[in-house]
């Protein structure tokens, strides 16, 4: 008995994936049938739209001097979190299936690191999210007084964190040394490992929701307060807007990616017995179609990001047809404080490309100058 134990404890270094996905019971296909390539396909075309509607995110922000401030360069890496779990969501894909018996460990544990960094560096950028509106809007400002440099600062540190949780599982915490822990989800990830992963982003959850009602109750009680014609009135108005984007952005965080947590929270708990594996893939496609649903969520809430997307695709189109005109770069200057979050009138995009071409200021003329 003794021996057995002694042989069952030994680390397993040199099997390959195959072993731990028969010994926890994961079926790996042989081949590929029409619902596989038809599942893939459509994988692979999400993949594609959302790291080009996050790129777009990215562009908006940069190219918009009205989105430059430290709320917004923090949305701006929460679209770079989101374009990276398209990349790894389109990795996953092009290494599934009876693909995975060609994988060496050393890509199966990429292919799983590359999900676990961009779930993590999402939830960190909430969770700076929370903290930046909260020390703001306490305070009763509209923007933090945070320098580049520490946002910037902010950012590496959020990346760093999201690496780091990411190797972890292929560094010392999986279960090549005790095949008793094998997840039946990840088969070489360790179930305490899967535990105390989904528990701290699940308690990560909690807390953003507590900030941000807190948040809510403090703006509605200022809201009552004050007189519905002064201008801290129209100021706390853009704030609850602001506030409105970030609270569906963190719910459709919540919603989108709870299920997976879940999943992984019981296959860790109770093992072979959770039968994980039969609903894990759905849980997996809901939480990548998060990553889309945020640009959707800028586009139908910020009027002023809206006519910065429709400025960028009328400049591409009018590049794409070698059409004379050259689109510069936007700047637009710094609005009024009450306004700062570009909720503007609408424009066409074709009346901003011509105004570009019209004028000779720095950046886009208000529209209502």
């Amino acid at each position: 008995m003794a021996t057995e134990s002694s042989v069952w404890n030994t680390c397993n270094y040199n099997h390959n994936v195959t072993f731990f996905y028969d010994l926890v019971g994961k079926n790996i296909s042989v081949g590929w049938t029409p619902r596989d390539s038809v599942v893939i396909g459509l994988g692979l075309t999400l993949c594609v739209i959302v790291v080009l509607a996050n790129l777009m995110v990215m562009v908006a922000i940069l190219l918009n001097r009205r989105f430059h401030f430290p709320i917004y360069y923090l949305l701006g890496n929460m679209a770079a979190a989101d374009l990276f779990a398209g990349v790894a969501y389109a990795n996953l894909m092009l290494n599934t299936g009876p693909w995975t018996r060609m994988l060496t460990k050393e890509q199966w544990y990429i292919r799983g690191a590359l999900i676990d960094i961009s779930l993590t560096a999402s939830v960190a950028n909430l969770l700076a999210v929370a903290v930046e509106r909260h020390q703001t809007i306490i305070t009763m400002q509209l923007h933090s007084n945070m320098t580049k440099r520490r946002v910037v600062l902010l950012i590496v540190c959020i990346w760093v964190t999201a690496i780091i949780m990411g190797l972890v599982p292929s560094t010392f915490w999986n279960c090549e040394c005790d095949l008793e822990d094998c997840s039946t989800v990840a088969p070489l990830y360790s179930r305490r490992f899967l535990i105390f992963w989904a528990v701290l982003n699940l308690l990560t959850f909690f807390i953003m929701v507590a900030v941000y009602t807190r948040i809510f109750i403090y703006v509605r009680y200022q809201s009552r307060s004050m007189s519905q014609h002064t201008s801290e009135m129209r100021h706390n108005q853009t704030v609850v807007n602001l506030m409105k984007t970030i609270s569906m952005v963190l719910g459709a965080f919540v919603i989108c990616w709870t299920p997976g947590l879940m999943t992984l929270l019981l296959d860790g708990l109770l093992g072979k017995a959770s039968h994980a594996n039969s609903y894990e893939k759905y849980c997996l496609v809901i939480a990548e179609c998060n990553s889309l649903v945020n640009p959707i969520i800028y586009s139908l809430r910020d009027d002023e990001m809206r006519r910065t997307f429709k400025w960028i695709l009328c400049c591409l189109c009018q590049r794409g047809a070698h059409q004379q005109r050259e689109p510069s770069t936007v700047e637009i200057n710094s609005p009024l404080p009450e306004e700062t979050l570009g909720f503007v009138q609408k424009s066409a995009a074709q009346a901003l490309c011509k105004t570009q071409d019209t004028n000779d200021k720095d950046g886009w003329t208000d529209p209502r100058v």
